[in-house]
């Protein structure tokens, strides 16, 4: 079943104004300084995925345990994060349509199928690991029951949901307010915590495992940085989004997209990087053993102040908040483009956050529940990838605009790596021993 709401899940609602808008700048007649702000959305809405709650557990580990040391592994994988999410949003813009689209077309219906349901599994570990993210936060900050949490961070992502029905810029408005929130809280952090700027400089700049511990942290930060969903997702927000009529105003476009590319991951690298210093100035040098979120919360107060801590819990709630968003949204795109069926978004919410209630219930450590949420998503993530280069490199998709050689080759690496580092992920959670690995 499907409504306009659903439908615009899928094709991003554009009001006639601002379709008229964008497409005089691709044409040459208007536009201003301000011209690129008119294509920007996108990538912030896939930007989240790159500062989830799941996020959180590895950079606070990676400062406390290594301090500065690691940050070059953050600074890589946001790299290899805006390599993807610029083919994401070119497949989009170029073919006029999304990813799920694409591979319903182009692969047998035994192969579509499993690659939905994996698809969906892994759409419904992610928002595993960001409702109980924003729950948690709510629980810990107004120390409230973490069912309680649960039932406000629903309550509110649902009515953010519905507010895509009004047009796709009060949504974009809302998760940029979003991305503002936990910066800024972020921002604060570093001037509340006393960082060691040179040895954060040196971190940044100069690799190097100290030990095996070290490359564990490292295999978790890297192999979990490329998220199905927002692979899958980024496509579906740039298809459709402003008609073109030639090659020329698609690679206008194209270029305004890389552009916000690097922007809007950028802001979530630095914002990675900033948990990781804080975590280094904070626990390093006496708590090196913090690697849990309540944990850090905990340890915040006494060691940075009550304004830390509170800071720390406002940032996670509004990623956990508006990373669910995100990942509702992702899971209606995913549905509607590997078998053309939609269903309501109250549905579709409900479906997607059962999980989460199913784990408190029983018990389970919001920390670890997190964990697994990843060994679920590193079993998915080859399929958005390689299906990505698949389509990106094929002249009969892509047309001009189909992968240069280089292109290939770089993406090709990026590929092999993360999916290298979610084997080695999945082998260490089944217990399998890596050489060179404790």
């Amino acid at each position: 079943m499907t409504d306009s709401r659903d439908r615009a899940m899928s094709h991003v609602t554009i009001t006639s104004r601002s379709q008229t808008r964008m497409a005089e700048v691709l044409a040459g007649r208007g536009g201003g300084p301000g011209r690129f702000l008119l294509f920007a959305g996108p990538a912030i809405i896939a930007s989240i995925a790159y500062m989830d709650p799941g996020n959180y557990a590895t950079n606070i580990q990676a400062g406390a345990g290594y301090g500065f040391t690691l940050l070059w592994v953050v600074l890589l994988a946001n790299l290899i994060a805006m390599l993807f999410q610029a083919l994401s949003a070119k497949l989009g813009i170029v073919t006029g349509k999304n990813l799920a689209e694409l591979s319903r077309e182009s692969f047998s219906r035994p192969v579509v199928l499993a690659m939905w349901v994996v698809s969906e599994i892994a759409a419904m570990a992610t928002d595993l690991a960001e409702f109980l993210g924003g729950a948690l936060g709510l629980s810990l900050l107004f120390g409230m029951p973490l069912m309680a949490g649960m039932a406000v961070t629903a309550l509110v992502t649902y009515g953010i949901l519905l507010m895509e029905g009004r047009g796709f810029r009060p949504m974009e408005l809302v998760i940029t307010g979003f991305v503002a929130v936990i910066g800024l809280c972020y921002l604060a952090e570093l001037f509340i915590a006393p960082i060691d700027w040179a040895a954060a400089v040196g971190g940044l700049t100069v690799p190097q495992l100290p030990d095996a511990a070290a490359l564990t942290i490292s295999v978790g930060i890297i192999g979990a940085t490329v998220m199905p969903h927002a692979i899958y997702l980024h496509s579906g927000l740039t298809q459709g989004r402003v008609s073109t009529r030639d090659d020329g105003e698609r690679r206008k476009l194209v270029r305004y997209s890389n552009i916000e590319v690097v922007l809007a991951l950028g802001v979530a690298g630095l914002i990675n990087m900033a948990m990781v210093m804080m975590a280094a100035s904070a626990f390093h040098a006496g708590h090196s053993e913090v690697a849990e979120i309540e944990t850090a919360y905990h340890a915040l107060t006494p060691i940075l102040g009550g304004f830390a801590a509170g800071a720390f819990l406002i940032s996670l709630i509004a990623s956990g908040m508006s990373s669910s968003v995100v990942g509702t949204m992702a899971g209606q795109l995913i549905m509607q483009g590997f078998i053309r069926r939609s269903i309501p978004i109250w549905l579709r919410r409900l479906v997607t956050m059962l999980p989460a209630f199913v784990v408190v219930a029983l018990g389970v450590n919001a920390t670890y529940a997190l964990v697994l949420s990843q060994v679920v998503l590193s079993i998915a993530l080859p399929v958005p990838m390689v299906a990505l280069l698949i389509f990106t490199s094929r002249r009969s998709v892509m047309g001009d605009f189909v992968n240069v050689a280089a292109m290939r080759w770089l993406a090709g690496l990026g590929a092999g790596l993360v999916l290298a580092l979610n084997g080695v992920l999945l082998a260490q959670t089944f217990g399998v021993p890596i050489p060179g690995l404790k």
